[in-house]
């Protein structure tokens, strides 16, 4: 298993272009469908000899993460968050996560992976914030550096696409509109 593998960062783009998502939390429903979502590129990455890595900031939820099969990448741990601290990835407060685990974006989202059959619970650190890094081979380049302000926050594969400059037959799931059938529920 990779993730028990200390790793230094800079080994996974030095072979290959690398798509690094970096996950909130395991058992956060809304990074379970993100995960799923970007694993619709994995076949596409691996064709252009781009790998597709998850990282996780610690070791709750990981078992179950990889059971149901969310992520068809290598999965990393960060345990000490020292690439999230280094990448920017902020730690929300009490007082900011819970407005925004309640917004607009984390409904929608949460919603569509329900809709899914994702399902997700609060069990970790739920103030570490996430992103995403593709970083070019041999690491002279970032294509993409992105940053969630937001818990529902995340990158389109539209957008990883146009990043790696590949394309791809992957569908993109819908984003729901928020109403009170949606996301009052």
């Amino acid at each position: 298993d990779l993730f028990n593998k200390d790793i230094e960062i800079q080994s996974l783009w030095k072979g290959q272009t690398v798509v690094l998502f970096f996950l909130r939390r395991f058992g956060c429903q809304v990074c379970r469908w993100t995960a799923a979502e970007i694993s619709k590129l994995e076949p596409d990455l691996r064709a252009n000899n781009i790998a597709l890595v998850g990282i996780g900031p610690e070791e709750t939820g990981l078992h179950d993460f990889r059971e149901l099969g969310f992520f068809k990448g290598a999965l990393y741990l960060d345990e000490k968050k020292k690439t999230y601290k280094d990448l920017g990835f902020k730690r929300y407060t009490a007082l900011s996560v819970v407005p925004a685990g309640l917004g607009k974006k984390v409904r929608a989202v949460a919603a569509k992976a329900s809709a899914q059959g994702i399902q997700g619970n609060f069990s970790g650190d739920l103030l570490q914030s996430g992103g995403m890094l593709i970083v070019a081979k041999g690491g002279e380049k970032v294509l993409l550096h992105f940053v969630q302000d937001n818990p529902g926050d995340f990158v389109p594969l539209e957008d990883i696409s146009k990043a790696l400059g590949v394309s791809t037959n992957a569908q993109e799931g819908q984003m729901p509109s928020c109403n009170d059938e949606v996301c009052t529920r």
